[in-house]
């Protein structure tokens, strides 16, 4: 019986694969990818030779091509998982099928590297020891408003850029005082840190054509 590999990509910045990564892209049978076109890019770039079959593996699809992968796994295929930029399975397809896999004994090998969360964690200068991860923010605001306030210790989400204004907006209402730090874009060309009370941020960011990834914190 074969491995399955979760492996990280890069969140931007190419050069942040790990040689680990590469090495395994290049035994593998199969590579469940979320999308095929912009891991075969990603593959292409790295000169990835022989190119393992890719399979896409979105979350529409996830539960229904699970049996299919267990029965390569067991059959002895090598099968890695990736997501378009970072870690798999934080906010990404994954779980069910890493959950199904340790429910037939079959191995589960990490190949650790890029994760916007930690990415962004590290730089924040919020604590670091004790955090909750939120994932992508509901959009119905009732529910965004009861997440953020039962939520503890240094909190991290990620919120899009058409809802990020509203969401700075509710946490004024909540918490005015709160020190909030949004990453915007990380490890690619505009990378962003900004930093300050909520009003603040607002004053920043409100006539802005926001655009790219965000990891919000407070």
């Amino acid at each position: 019986m074969a491995e399955i590999y979760i492996v990280s990509t890069p969140i931007g910045n190419r050069q942040d694969i790990t040689l680990r990564a590469l090495e395994i892209f290049t035994k593998l049978d199969y590579l469940l990818c979320e999308d095929t076109r912009k891991t075969k890019q990603l593959l292409d770039f790295y000169q990835i030779k022989p190119l393992p079959i890719l399979v896409s593996f979105y979350e529409p699809v996830e539960e229904q091509k699970i049996p299919e992968v267990i029965v390569w796994l067991k059959a002895g295929k090598s099968v890695g998982l990736v997501t378009n930029a970072g870690t798999p399975l934080i906010s990404d397809p994954g779980f069910k099928l890493v959950r199904e896999c340790v429910k037939e004994n079959i191995q589960v090998v990490p190949i650790p590297g890029a994760s916007a969360l930690l990415a962004a964690l590290v730089v924040s200068g919020l604590p670091t020891d004790k955090f909750t991860f939120l994932g992508f923010l509901p959009k119905k605001v009732g529910k965004k408003e009861k997440l953020l306030k039962e939520a503890k210790y240094t909190v991290i989400a990620y919120e899009s850029p058409y809802r990020i204004i509203k969401t700075l907006e509710l946490l004024q209402k909540l918490m005015p005082e709160k020190q909030v730090v949004i990453c915007r874009e990380l490890t690619k060309k505009f990378e962003e840190v900004v930093r300050g009370r909520p009003e603040e941020l607002l004053e920043k960011m409100r006539d802005r054509k926001i655009k790219g990834e965000i990891v919000l914190m407070f």
